[in-house]
């Protein structure tokens, strides 16, 4: 019930702009006002990726948290996994606002925040505090846009965190970067993934691609991964592209766009990458998940894990317990028994659609 009146205040919020609402929000879980989830999960959401237990395939995408600062509540919400991040080695403000937009009538969003955080060292303390976690942690790392050298600033970030984290993304796919996405050709990142092997005791390595690359792209980018030790990959991140028929007066934009815009292609990009990986790769889906059967339709395109953040910000808590009871229903109604019998299942239908 608290998590129902937490989200009763979202049409508050939603009159505060965009920016400042998401601050609020951070705050608002730091002080630990958010109620945690009332009842554990069904055995049947429950899934098993690189080396982790999930008990829910639903998990918070990195851009949330950037800089750890949600404090232990974040992890009492239901998620069955948070990544926090992106996160730079040196503070940066990132682009000028305004620079988050609504797109209330598509139920999307455009940002170009060009990874604003406050730099490692706060991070690291961040994340050192909440090493008493009872559900997996992602480090989502990025570079600075002045002054960065790829190869030795992501290793620096992966020696960086070290434990502290389940897993470390490697994000060379935000748009607001300017350079960031190059970084996803195969020389540039085969030279960034052997750099970051080499790191001792690293935890499981994801990168996270952009749902705008070509057929040939997706496939160097695979290929590479594999090649070089990474663990899994996240399809995708925001997307440049705007879908015809976009009814809000922000649709012109510059920025990234996320939420249901985003879900044909993205979900299209995971189904061609599950293809391509046969199972040698952990996917993780994102993009325009808003129900139960949005994360069913993720699973079936090849995600093991499914990921959250503009259906969040529209929703709030409440949202959590809904989609994984919604997602329960819909496995059961597809005819199966638990979320690792649907992975892959409708990958090759799916990837001819966008």
């Amino acid at each position: 019930m608290l998590a129902f009146l937490a989200s009763a205040a979202l049409p508050a919020l939603r009159l505060l702009d965009p920016e400042r609402a998401h601050t609020f929000a951070i705050r608002t879980l730091r002080w630990g006002l958010v109620p945690g989830a009332a009842e554990p999960d069904d055995p049947a959401l429950a899934i098993s990726a690189f080396g982790h237990r999930f008990a829910n395939p639903i998990g918070l995408a990195a851009g949330f948290d950037k800089n750890a600062a949600a404090g232990p509540a974040i992890f009492r919400l239901g998620f069955g996994f948070v990544e926090t991040g992106s996160v730079t080695p040196r503070p940066q403000t990132g682009n000028p606002r305004p620079r988050i937009f609504r797109l209330t009538e598509d139920r999307g969003v455009i940002n170009r925040l060009g990874f604003n955080n406050l730099g490692l060292a706060v991070y690291l303390r961040n994340l050192a505090g909440l090493s008493d976690r009872n559900i997996p942690l992602g480090a989502n790392v990025g570079i600075n846009k002045d002054g960065a050298d790829p190869v030795r600033d992501y290793r620096m970030l992966i020696e960086a965190i070290g434990t502290l984290a389940d897993y470390a993304v490697i994000n060379v796919s935000s748009p607001n970067t300017p350079g960031l996405r190059d970084l996803q050709s195969e020389a540039q990142l085969r030279a960034i993934l052997h750099a970051v092997a080499g790191v001792a005791g690293r935890p499981p390595i994801l990168v996270k691609i952009a749902p705008d690359l070509s057929s040939d792209g997706l496939a160097s980018v695979v290929e590479t991964c594999v090649t070089q030790g990474v663990q899994g990959l996240i399809v995708g991140n925001t997307t440049l592209s705007r879908p015809a028929g976009l009814k809000s007066h922000h649709a012109a934009q510059a920025g990234g766009l996320s939420g249901l815009p985003l879900q044909p292609l993205a979900t299209a990009m995971l189904a061609r990458a599950s293809l391509l990986a046969r199972g040698r790769l952990v996917l993780i889906g994102t993009g325009g998940v808003f129900t139960g059967r949005d994360a069913l339709t993720k699973i079936q395109a090849g995600a093991s894990l499914v990921q959250l953040y503009t259906s969040f910000a529209y929703h709030g808590p409440a949202l959590i317990p809904r989609i994984k009871a919604e997602l329960l229903t819909a496995l059961r109604d597809a005819g199966f028994a638990a979320v690792q019998d649907a992975i892959g299942t409708r990958a090759r239908e799916l990837a001819e659609q966008d």
